[in-house]
């Protein structure tokens, strides 16, 4: 990757945004609760896919959640997937910690 990838919280607009030198290279959208954060949605802009933005984004985004200690719900398949492929972050999954029943 020619630039370093820079994450941010941009809390007004409830997601994670990454810059490459200053360029909004892409975003996780969140909706965060005092219990729970869903991360509904990601996007990598495409001139900056496959350059780890993505990646990034993600860890930044389940790093917040377990500092503010927060169950994740990972209705976005890009974070999902990488949760299940980075299995330190999957004690986060709201599934794992679930007690509902039939």
């Amino acid at each position: 990757m020619s630039g370093t990838v820079d994450i941010q919280d941009a809390a007004a607009n409830s997601r994670f945004e990454a810059r490459v030198d200053g360029e909004l290279a892409g975003f996780a959208e969140y909706i965060r609760s005092d219990r729970l954060v869903v991360y509904p949605h990601t996007v990598v802009e495409p001139a900056f896919e496959g350059r780890g933005v993505g990646s990034e984004l993600a860890r930044a985004a389940l790093d917040d959640a377990r500092k503010r200690g927060l169950p994740v719900l990972a209705t976005c398949p890009f974070i999902k997937g990488w949760m299940l492929r980075h299995p330190e972050y999957t004690d986060l999954a709201y599934e794992n910690r679930s007690r509902v029943t039939d």
